[in-house]
């Protein structure tokens, strides 16, 4: 339409003398044009004769188009890949969203009772060419019938199949926002299903979240009782995404069974469907909670500011990515690489953020910075006024021989490492978590292939110097060292129990590529080797491991 606009004005022009052009002389405003169609679902469950929403974006967001699905000339279509309009659904209403430029597309199933699966996409009219209508599309999305869901896929791994199935197949995109939707287990190898419940799903994790196979969070509407562990509503689908062994986790967790660490999170390997896709091999676990039956310490109020009741409890994390809400940096121990404040990244995991009063937080960084200036101290291994009167000194024991055991370097960096304090107790560590990077790889850490690991880690640098304490750890590890050598023989379970698994898992996702995330090394060593070879060198580094320790202590 511009030229005939500009033509128009030159021959008013010519009738009424030439017109002056001027600087300030205000251009038309062009009109909207279509640039992109975006979809936001990705997989879409149709009941039989129900409906699910399909939210749609246009830009530009001044574009208009007809979007009346029920006039002849409707400029959106739906369009499978082969350019056909699905006949088992079709588009029932086209509603304009709030913001402008977006808008639902409302599929509904058209009753035919067959299951399907297609692949289709929104196609809208580009009223700019003018010659002919011209459309835009959208991606691919999938829209597949319930009935399909019960068929496909087939999984015969063995392991317990995980179905999450998103509100409108709505993706996770984010560490911080629920998606509502429904998960269901299958029960496989004596363990037993659970029938369709309500939850919400993020995603979770730092480096592991930047991974193609994604880790998350499920928090259930109600607590329920999965694999025999105890009710709770959150668990984490762990992706072992970096792990050609499949069990870098499900080991360590068994290695910290066995010590008297007050609780180890429960861990079973399951299979995850997510909206009708199979993701791979997963490790369905606890997540670190305080509850009665997981991190069982005295749960706080805001009332509880003063005295005895200020005291506890307390759930602790140190990790150096800092991304705890409640954070600081302890000085001492010359941990000055650590944290924006200097020192040993704490964290506060509970009392959350929001129930944290001032005081409760003054009194738990008090007492960690109390406790580091004892085990610092000139007396420090005096028994009521050194390291002993602050620290549960058997945990930090049983927790450094199961860091140690596993060549796990990040009780040192430290990463994913928790203490814990109940009212009137002493500081307790634990609970293990995250034991998948550089765990029993000499790759990583070739100190751990002749020598201690952890023994300068954190306030276990200024431990190690008292001739008592080293002794104990020693005594301690002799005492463990009989159940320790069964190790291998569960790896062998693992294996057998996982090989089916691997397979599939491995078609889909490549450990290698944990590389990216490291300046292009891969990271355990063993990301290039068959499932089997990574586990036969798992076996072997394990077997070092106890033998360096036996030596080194």
């Amino acid at each position: 339409m511009r030229p005939r606009f500009f033509v128009h004005l030159s021959l008013v022009a010519a009738l009424f003398g030439a017109v002056a052009c001027h600087e300030d002389q205000i251009e038309p405003e062009p009109e909207p044009r279509l640039e992109s169609v975006s979809v936001s679902a990705t997989t879409l469950v149709l009941a039989a004769e129900g409906s699910v929403e399909v939210p749609f974006r246009v830009e530009d967001p001044g574009y208009a188009f007809n979007y009346s699905v029920d006039d002849p000339k409707c400029q959106v279509q739906l369009k499978g890949k082969d350019g056909k309009t699905p006949t088992e659904f079709r588009i029932s209403r086209i509603t304009p969203g709030t913001t402008r430029g977006t808008y639902t597309a409302v599929l509904t199933d058209l009753g035919l009772g067959k299951a399907y699966s297609r692949e289709v996409r929104l196609l809208v009219g580009n009223n700019n060419y003018l010659s002919s209508v011209s459309y835009m599309p959208s991606a691919y999305f999938e829209v597949r019938s319930e009935k399909s869901g019960e068929e496909t896929p087939v999984l015969n791994t063995g392991l317990p199949i995980v179905y999450v199935d998103t509100k409108n197949g709505w993706q996770i995109t984010s560490k911080t926002t629920f998606v509502p939707g429904t998960l269901r287990i299958q029960g496989e190898g004596g363990y037993e299903g659970l029938e369709a419940v309500n939850c919400e799903i993020r995603g979770r994790g730092n480096t592991t979240w930047e991974w193609p196979k994604k880790p998350y969070l499920v928090k259930l509407e109600e607590k329920q009782k999965i694999f025999g562990m105890h009710k709770h509503k959150r668990w984490v689908l762990l992706a072992n995404f970096m792990d050609r062994t499949l069990m870098r986790n499900l080991v360590s967790m068994k290695v910290a069974s066995m010590t008297n660490l007050d609780w180890t999170p429960g861990c079973v390997p399951v299979e995850l469907v997510l909206n009708g896709k199979h993701k791979g091999s997963y490790l369905l676990i606890e997540q670190v909670r305080v509850d009665n039956h997981r991190v069982n310490i005295t749960e706080m109020t805001k009332d509880d500011n003063t005295g005895d009741a200020v005291t506890g409890g307390y759930l602790l994390e140190l990790d150096f990515h800092y991304d705890n809400e409640v954070q600081w940096g302890d000085p001492h121990g010359g941990c000055v690489q650590w944290g924006a404040n200097g020192g040993i990244p704490f964290g506060v995991k509970y009392p959350d953020p929001d129930d944290l009063t001032s005081q409760q937080l003054t009194y738990i960084k008090k007492y960690v910075y109390d406790t580091a200036e004892a085990i610092y101290g000139d007396n420090f291994t005096d028994p009521e006024k050194g390291y002993a009167k602050y620290i549960d000194v058997d945990s930090f024991i049983d927790y450094w021989i199961v860091f140690e055991v596993m060549g796990n370097h990040e009780l040192g960096n430290p990463g994913s490492v928790f203490m814990h304090k109940d009212r009137g107790g002493k500081l307790v560590a634990g609970p293990c978590w995250d034991f998948d990077w550089g765990v029993l790889s000499f790759r990583t850490s070739s100190q751990a292939e002749y020598d201690l690991l952890n023994d300068k880690a954190i306030w276990y640098a200024r431990l190690f110097q008292d001739p008592a304490f080293r002794a104990k750890v020693r005594a301690r590890f002799q005492e463990l060292l009989p159940e320790l050598q069964k190790i291998p023989d569960y790896m062998d379970e693992c294996e057998k129990l996982l090989t089916e698994s691997a397979k599939l898992n491995f078609q889909m996702w490549n450990p290698a590529d944990d590389a990216s995330m490291n300046g292009w090394q891969i990271i355990n060593g063993d990301e290039n080797m068959t499932f089997h070879n990574a586990i036969a060198l798992l076996k072997e580094n394990y077997k070092k491991r106890l033998d360096v320790i036996s030596r080194k202590l």
